[in-house]
C-alpha cells in the first residue's frame, strides 16, 4: 500500500527504442533525468507518476 505522497509526477521528455516483446514497456527519460520503463503507448510530452519508492511508473497524471 502506498500514500499519495509516495507519487511524483514528470513529463516523459525521451523515448528510446523498440517495446520490450515480454512486458510491452520501453524506456523513457523524464524531465528530472531519471529513465523510467513506460508502457508502449506512452508518447513524448505525456505526463506520468513514478511510485518513489521503487523509481517505477505507476500511472498516466
Amino acid at each position: 500500500m502506498f500514500n499519495a505522497s509516495d507519487l511524483k509526477k514528470g513529463d516523459v521528455v525521451k523515448i528510446d527504442g523498440d517495446p520490450h516483446i515480454v512486458d510491452r514497456t520501453k524506456p523513457a527519460k523524464l524531465s528530472t533525468g531519471l529513465i523510467v520503463q513506460v508502457p508502449e503507448y506512452m508518447a513524448v510530452g505525456e505526463v506520468i507518476r513514478v511510485d518513489t519508492r521503487t523509481g517505477e511508473y505507476a500511472s498516466k497524471a
